[in-house]
């Protein structure tokens, strides 16, 4: 077992230092803990992710957002016993209590299953034509521009490595042959790239139509002109916990109306608001898809995530939401792309500029 005693946390402890203590200790999971050790509830990533979208502050004690009732084993019970319930009840990490209800450990499921590497693919979408960001895109495509040292394409590739992920699709359209010459068959990385040839624009979810192979598990999906820190271990528990057909990625966003707002009734004023800001979840362009959402698509035509996901919602399947509260940035215009630059340093670590070819 890892350093589970990193982990524990008392109940009056901030949802923001959980938030640190669970990003730090990489077991996506806080034990919360009375004076004696006994546990009390448990608060992985995903329990503080639904609690945002419910409009939690951060400041509140974590004990407002964790488990009351999760799922536990006790010392000295079969490892393949704890292993059979974790799948079962699609777990990714047990608390082990002694008799008394005092933390004595945790399980890790990928500990168990002696893993770690990811047999999931990812399509990173890369065929678009970059139109906002010319001139710079007259003569190379959005994600062969460089934002710090490298590609912005290589940056999310960098990204899913880090989580183990091995299997990569690209789609490219728009200057397709420099993307392919630059990132070749992924051997540079010690992964596996291969390409999805768009012969007309697919959008951002057409070309998962032409994949030459029915995944086996979830299928993560990305733009290519995002940087983001956001956690793919967590996103993939998210996922899997709510038992979702598709989960979509989103980012919260503040919108200020730049003038005071009059409420009335009739023609009589109750009060004016000034300058209120309204908050909204955006779409992240981050996705995970079961293989059987796949089915679902038109082939070979023009076809966007936003159609895919309305389409399952008519058809009642299963759709979550994940919130990213990690750092992202769409780079859609010249002041993003500036704007990505000048804090690509202090966020991945590293400095550059323009084309990479």
């Amino acid at each position: 077992m890892r350093n589970w005693r990193d982990v524990l946390v008392s109940p009056s402890v901030s949802v923001l230092e959980t938030i640190r203590i669970i990003d730090s200790a990489a077991l996506q999971i806080a034990l919360v803990v009375d004076d004696a050790g006994r546990l009390l509830g448990t608060v992985t990533d995903g329990d503080i992710r639904r609690a945002i979208l419910r409009g939690l502050t951060l400041d509140e004690p974590v004990a407002r957002v964790m488990n009351p009732a999760p799922t536990v084993a006790r010392v000295n019970e079969d490892r393949q016993d704890i292993l059979a319930v974790m799948k079962a009840k699609n777990l990714r990490q047990i608390p082990v209590l002694d008799e008394t209800g005092r933390v004595m450990g945790i399980e890790i499921l990928e500990e168990l299953l002696k893993g770690g590497r990811k047999e999931n693919l990812v399509v990173l979408m890369a065929g678009g034509l970059g139109s906002r960001l010319r001139p710079l895109t007259q003569d190379c495509p959005k994600p062969l521009l460089r934002v710090g040292s490298r590609p912005i394409l290589e940056t999310i590739l960098h990204n899913f490595i880090e989580y183990g992920f091995e299997r990569f699709y690209i789609s490219v359209n728009y200057k397709a042959d420099m993307i392919k010459q630059y990132f070749g068959d992924g051997s540079r990385w010690y992964v596996q790239i291969e390409y999805i040839e768009e012969e007309e624009r697919l959008g951002t979810a057409g070309p998962l139509s032409l994949l030459p192979e029915k995944p086996v598990h979830p299928l993560l999906v990305m733009n290519g002109d995002l940087l983001t820190r956001v956690n793919f271990d967590q996103l993939l528990s998210f996922h899997l916990d709510n038992r979702a057909q598709a989960t979509m990625c989103v980012r919260e966003f503040d919108l200020q109306v730049p003038y005071g707002v009059v409420k009335m009734d009739g023609h009589r004023l109750l009060g004016i608001d000034e300058k209120p800001v309204h908050r909204f979840f955006v779409n992240a362009g981050i996705y995970v898809l079961q293989p059987a959402v796949l089915e679902l698509l038109p082939r070979g035509v023009y076809f966007d995530m936003p159609d895919l996901f309305a389409r399952l919602v008519a058809q009642r399947q299963e759709t979550a939401v994940f919130p990213v509260r990690e750092y992202w940035l769409d780079i859609g215009r010249l002041s993003d792309y500036e704007r990505a630059n000048g804090e690509f340093e202090a966020v991945f670590g590293a400095g550059g500029n323009v084309c990479v070819p």
